[in-house]
This record gives structure tokens, C-alpha cells and sequence, in this order.
């Protein structure tokens, strides 16, 4: 679980609430057509730039900001050069019982092709094919928060507008000014509180995690292709270093 993205959310909805809390009544926040046009309307809208499927594949992603799984670089590279260290002194089929081993299935499938006897154009081909659609995956899934980001203050202007319409039509009974003025004020809230505050830093935290997903897949990539060649294992040590860091760089042999 990522705890800074679910900590971060709790402590700004506490804030919001205690500053709520303290000058009167929560009651007087909810107003259910004001969260129906904010909510619903800024959905539906967002769903106009983008097509049904790829709503719904998105929402999957969205729960990488919150629980997301990622190979550790530095593991990745040294797990790697020990793998290139025994194919070198070896060859391929020494390594096939650590290929069985692996748990992420994009580095399991390269290297599984690399044992076959595949070719590195072949293998590098598949890989970058493999990633450019995990990319376009990605962007499009922050890309959809970005839009609904946009959206939901739009949708908040439009309450609010409903809800002065309706205040200036009613003006001569001063029951019905009370409750057009809240659907006024609270859309405005509610689209300023969504966008600024759950759709901007959910889209940041994923293009975050797209960009290290990314780092990872380009050390794969280095890696395996320098298996498949039965490159030096100390020089593909230092094009993976030039991946990570300087802090991070490794030093795996002597």
C-alpha cells in the first residue's frame, strides 16, 4: 500500500472536515443535487473525450496509487547481472531454472525467448512493443483524471449558476432563497474540492508510477538484450548504471 497517497487524502479531507466541524453543523455541506451535478455531470462529461471501454479499464489503474507493486531497481540490476554472469560463463539454458523463478511476467517472457534461441532483434522488438502499450495504457489512465480535473469545476460553475437562477426566480419567497443559495455555493465547493484535491494528485501519484514502472522496463530491456548477445556482464554494469541514479548506482563486481 502506498501510504503517502493514502495519507495524504485522509489528512486533507480531515482538514477540510475539521475546519467544517468547527464553525457549525456538517448537515449544512451535504446537498445531494448539488453532489449529483458535480459528481454524475463531471463522470459524464469525462466520458464524452473518451470511450466507454476505456473508462472502465481505467478504474483498475486506479487503484496503482494506492496499492502498487514495483521491482526495486537496484534488486532488478543486480539480479540481472548475476543471470548475464552465469549465461556468459555458461550459456542461455544455465539460466533457465532462474527464468522459472521470476515473478514479473514481462522480464519471465524476454528472457524465456532469449533461452529459445529467439533473436535479439526479435526480443527487442517484442519488448518495446510490450511497453509502448503499457505506456499508452498509462497515459491514458491519468489523462482521464486530468480531464475530469478540468471538468469537475466547469460542473461546479453550472450548479452554481442553476442555483442563482433559481434564487433570482424565487426572490419574492424567502423559504426557497435558503436552499437555491446552497446549491449555488456547495456545487462550486464540491467541484473545487474534487478536482484540486482526489483527481490532480491521483493523476500526479500515477504518472509517477508510470515513469518508475518505465525506469524498471528499460532495465529489463538493457539486461536482456545483453544476455541475448553474451555481452561482458561488467559492461552491461555500466549501462545499467547509467539507468539509476547516482545515489542508487551499483557496484556488483570487485
Amino acid at each position: 500500500m502506498d501510504i503517502a497517497t493514502l495519507l495524504g487524502l485522509l489528512l486533507g479531507f480531515g482538514l477540510v472536515g475539521g475546519a467544517i466541524a468547527s464553525g457549525g453543523s456538517m448537515g449544512a455541506f451535504i446537498d445531494v443535487p448539488s453532489i449529483l451535478i458535480v459528481i454524475c455531470g463531471t463522470f459524464a462529461i469525462t466520458m464524452v473525450s473518451y470511450t466507454l471501454p476505456e473508462m472502465i479499464k481505467a478504474q483498475g489503474l486506479y487503484m496503482k496509487t494506492l496499492f502498487f507493486k514495483m521491482a526495486d531497481p537496484i534488486e532488478s540490476c543486480k539480479q540481472l547481472l548475476e543471470m548475464a554472469q552465469k549465461a556468459r560463463a555458461n550459456g542461455l539454458l544455465a539460466i533457465q531454472e532462474d527464468v522459472d523463478k521470476l515473478d514479473d511476467e514481462f522480464l519471465k517472457s524476454s528472457l524465456t525467448q532469449a533461452v529459445d534461441g529467439a533473436n535479439p532483434e526479435v526480443v527487442e522488438g517484442l519488448m518495446k512493443a510490450d511497453t509502448a502499450n503499457m505506456v499508452d495504457r498509462h497515459e491514458k489512465g491519468y489523462g482521464i483524471l486530468l480531464k475530469a480535473a478540468e471538468v469537475a469545476p466547469a460542473m461546479g460553475l453550472i450548479g452554481t449558476l442553476i442555483g442563482l437562477v433559481q434564487m433570482l426566480g424565487n426572490l419574492s419567497d424567502p423559504s426557497a432563497i435558503g436552499p437555491a443559495m446552497a446549491v449555488a455555493l456547495l456545487t462550486t465547493m464540491y467541484g473545487a474540492v474534487i478536482a484540486n484535491m482526489v483527481f490532480m494528485p491521483l493523476a500526479g501519484k500515477l504518472e509517477l508510477n508510470s515513469q518508475k514502472e518505465y525506469l524498471v522496463r528499460k532495465i529489463y530491456m538493457t539486461g536482456v538484450l545483453s544476455i541475448v548477445r553474451q555481452e561482458n556482464p561488467r559492461q552491461l554494469e555500466v549501462m545499467l548504471n547509467t539507468l539509476l541514479p547516482p545515489a542508487q548506482r551499483i557496484q556488483f563486481f570487485d
